[in-house]
């Protein structure tokens, strides 16, 4: 361990004693994680305790001093992390920092992640397991963003026990009347979201005051200093007497045996235990539990095998296990939906949307969810919350969602297994946001069963025909084309079926005499309802000006439960001739096209459409974006009002 002398150290630092000889008893461990806004002090704070407790590499601070001295620099415990930091980057790329210290009554370990998606990403998939949270708080700036958006994250995952670390106070000259403002504002704060903080610690990190011994120059402060403070939290002990929890990592064959690798996140298992596997329901006996070497007299272990621990098991029956199911006993087994609802952090640039599919990661399970509703949002700075529900969730906002599985997942809700209801959302390979579920849902939403339901819980939206009427030229399938574009950037499986492609294939025998038009539209008609039927959002951009026809159309759906809408692409005759993108109003002024809408076949224009667009004044993209909403609002199934807590 390191010493220097008091002539090098910075004004302020105790003296470094050796530790006794001999091997460390072991000690009651705590996890805590140092958050805080960028430049608040982190690095120096855990730089300055693992110095302080003796935790230093013997030598280390005196050539991290000699080369500061020969640069001409000022000493910075930052640089014990620093350093800590490039040996680390020397044998693994690592998000997360883990450093250990400890001290005559505790081992603890610091968990520094360097942002929001690094302490999201780890806390969630629980390489940083935390049983407490010191946020750091600069004493002369006061509450930022990022504090502000840390303390929302330690309240999103469930941590309880935080203690704030008012730094920096030499730079206010340690004034109570600082410390005592902010911590007001923390108070205040962290009380509404649910977290009060257990101690509000004045320190001066840099000089060392108020972490692990008393200052006089806070005399007026009465509470315990940091270190005590952290002594004072309990660790969160295994969840050793919930039900059992095995997530399966991998699955090997090894000589004749089936070998089920995996960590025991809850409960203890023991050979002759009956397991079930989730989802998929597939159920055995424990067989046996393996382990490497195998041991000297040639005896196996028989149990039990408890929380936090990672295993190995073979079961009695030959099962198809999947990487990702989770293990748990038949008789209190986990929740399994496809629907739930969640609480979700979002950290990407580009908002989440409404209907959008996102890969989602919970523990070893991968999956894709589709984001059936947003029920509300909140700004996780100033907390201020949507009055309703909302269209898509911004960056750095916090919202309650409903999220629809295209396959089951397995996990454990409302904090009861904390590390089974915690989950990441994915854009592309990176982690987009991170959140928690509240709920499992009964998807009533789909129906009564049969393929159209399966092909709804599949998909995330209902089969919808969206008839687009109007004047050949009027911008039917222009507006077609865009808004089936949109939709499939939303991830909902559409199709536009264009008057004029159909009459190159489906109805090519067909002409332009009234009953011929007649046939056509009918053929039409099928045609959608039948793509409907199958899950697909049709767009049919067909001129069909007579209102008997589309109204025959509206009804044929009515009869078969496919939501349905009249969109009218209103544009004057004079602008489609104007247009006239195929010549064809100069080929029928010209008499070569007989029967043609609107020279000399009339077109009733609907009386009451679900939309109208005037496309000679309203752009192209107002346009669309105002169908996308009609035709979401059609395809999205109305969420159920079974309330929280039902399971399927």
């Amino acid at each position: 361990m390191t010493k220097l002398s008091d002539t090098t150290l910075p004004a302020g630092a105790p003296a470094a004693a050796a530790p006794s000889a001999g091997t460390a008893p072991a000690l009651p461990h705590l996890s805590f994680v140092v958050v805080g806004h960028v430049d608040h002090g982190k690095s120096t704070l855990i730089g300055r305790l693992l110095f302080d407790t003796h935790s230093v590499e013997e030598g280390k601070a005196e050539r991290i001093q000699a080369a500061c001295k020969a640069e001409g620099m000022e000493f910075e415990y930052a640089f014990l992390m620093d350093a800590l930091l490039e040996e680390q980057a020397q044998n693994i790329t690592m998000d997360t920092t883990r450093v250990p210290f400890r001290t005559d009554r505790r081992a603890y370990t610091i968990i520094d992640a360097p942002g929001h998606k690094e302490f999201l990403k780890n806390m969630i998939t629980g390489a940083a397991s935390a049983d407490a949270a010191v946020l750091l708080v600069d004493a002369k700036e006061g509450l930022r963003e990022q504090t502000r958006r840390h303390g929302f994250l330690l309240s999103l995952l469930g941590l309880r026990q935080i203690v704030v670390a008012v730094n920096k106070m030499d730079l206010v000259n340690y004034d109570q009347k600082v410390f005592d403002s902010i911590s007001a504002e923390l108070r205040e704060f962290l009380g509404r979201l649910g977290v009060p903080p257990t101690h509000i610690v004045p320190i001066s990190a840099k000089l060392g005051y108020g972490l692990i011994s008393r200052s006089e120059h806070f005399s007026w402060y009465k509470g315990p200093v940091l270190l005590e403070a952290l002594e004072q939290f309990r660790s969160t002990p295994p969840a050793a007497g919930a039900p059992l929890r095995l997530t399966v990592q991998d699955v090997y064959r090894f000589d004749a045996r089936r070998i089920v690798a995996g960590l025991v996140e809850a409960g203890s298992l023991s050979v002759g235990d009956r397991i079930e596997f989730f989802p998929g329901g597939k159920h055995s006996v424990i067989k046996t539990i393996e382990e490497w070497p195998a041991r000297a007299d040639g005896s196996t272990p028989k149990g039990p095998v408890g929380a936090g621990r990672s295993t190995a098991i073979t079961l009695a029956d030959e099962l198809f296990i999947e990487r990702g199911q989770i293990g748990g006993p038949p008789e209190d087994p986990p929740s399994v939906s496809y629907y739930f609802t969640a609480r979700v952090f979002w950290l990407h640039a580009d908002s989440l949307k409404v209907g959008e599919l996102v890969p989602l990661r919970l523990g070893a399970q991968q999956g894709e969810g589709r984001i059936a509703s947003i029920e509300r949002t909140l700004d996780a700075v100033t907390l201020d919350a949507s009055t309703g529900p909302a269209t898509e969730v911004k960056r750095h906002e916090v919202a309650e969602v409903r999220i629809r599985m295209r396959r089951p997942l397995a996990f454990d809700a409302g904090g009861r297994l904390p590390a089974l209801g915690r989950f990441v959302l994915m854009r592309g390979r990176r982690i987009a946001g991170g959140g928690v579920i509240d709920a499992a849902l009964r998807d009533d939403a789909v129906g009564g069963g049969g393929l159209s339901a399966n092909r709804v819980a599949l998909l995330g939206h209902r089969g919808t025909v969206i008839w687009m009427t109007g004047l050949s030229g009027s911008g039917k399938s222009t507006l077609a084309q865009e808004l089936e574009k949109r939709l499939l950037r939303a991830g909902v499986l559409a199709a536009v079926l264009d008057g004029d492609v159909l009459r190159t294939g489906l109805s090519r025998n067909l002409g332009f005499t009234t009953e011929d038009r007649r046939e056509n539209l009918r053929r039409a008609i099928e045609l959608a309802l039948h793509l409907a039927d199958a899950g697909v959002v049709v767009i049919a951009a067909l001129i069909s000006p007579f209102r008997a026809d589309r109204a025959m159309a509206a009804k044929r759906a009515a009869d078969r439960g496919i939501p349905f809408a009249e969109v009218f692409v209103n544009a004057p005759l004079a602008e489609c001739e104007r247009r006239d993108p195929k010549q064809l109003y100069k080929r029928a002024r010209a008499g070569e096209i007989p029967l043609f809408t609107g020279i000399d076949s009339p077109y009733e224009a609907p009386l009451a459409p679900d939309l109208e667009l005037r496309t000679d004044e309203v752009p192209v993209g107002e346009s669309v974006e105002k169908l996308a909403d009609l035709a979401l609002a059609l395809a999205r199934p109305p969420i159920p009002e079974n309330g929280a807590g039902a399971d399927i």
